[in-house]
């Protein structure tokens, strides 16, 4: 008869416990979800072989959205490795600032595609019965240009050809899981990648390039799954 006064505790203490376990050693850790590449590029002047770096003229890139993948492995209950991977993106390569007589040259360029695999050491400074896990990584980034073409205005122009070249370069995130299960999480992240390329075409036969950094952010949302 004194069940019902012997569960009301027990019940109040699950109440108050956390509703999930978050990392410990040897887990794996597999998200998905929308993601962000937003340059920030720094151009240099457009470099042509007959008029050398023309003053204010700059290379333009917009932002592109993605499916990303996040696969991660626990070393111990604080620190894992993870790998940063995504479907292609696609970005707009664009011309600006060419002065006077090349003003026309002004505009869209081309696309280029790009894969910025990453690979992370990832650090969880809270207990692992903390369902908020707040983590921070520093890593790595190879990002492969590939599929560059011109856009047909500017072959029109008389643009030949477009490269880009691939980068190395490091990478720091901050990012949060909250575990909604045992297994199931909600997960953002936001990144900082070193990314240097050179993108290179001709113009009338002749050799034009400019260096970038293209350094973006990259934020990615979604769900995460602990196995």
């Amino acid at each position: 008869m004194h069940k019902p006064l012997f569960a009301a505790p027990l019940l109040a203490l699950a109440l108050a416990s956390p509703l999930a376990m978050a990392y410990q050693t040897g887990d794996i850790i597999v998200r998905a979800g929308a993601i962000t590449v937003d340059p920030h590029e720094d151009s240099g002047n457009i470099d042509h072989a007959v008029l050398g770096k023309v003053a204010g003229s700059k290379a333009t890139l917009d932002s592109d959205t993605q499916l990303g993948l996040n696969f991660a492995y626990m070393l111990t209950n604080h620190v894992g490795i993870e790998l940063l991977a995504a479907t292609p993106f696609n970005h707009d390569v664009g011309v600006k600032g060419m002065p006077g007589a090349f003003a026309g040259l002004n505009g869209k360029l081309g696309e280029i595609k790009h894969l910025p695999p990453t690979l992370s050491a990832v650090y969880y400074p809270l207990d692992s019965a903390s369902a908020f896990q707040p983590y921070v990584g520093l890593g790595i980034n190879y990002t492969w240009f590939f599929d560059d073409k011109l856009s047909s205005e500017a072959e029109s122009k008389g643009f030949r050809g477009l490269d880009m070249k691939d980068s190395w370069g490091l990478a720091g995130q901050v990012g949060m899981d909250y575990m909604l299960t045992d297994n199931i999480m909600l997960n953002a992240q936001v990144r900082y990648i070193d990314i240097e390329t050179t993108g290179t075409t001709y113009l009338a036969g002749d050799k034009v390039k400019v260096d970038v950094d293209v350094d973006p952010w990259v934020y990615m949302v979604g769900l995460g799954y602990k196995f």
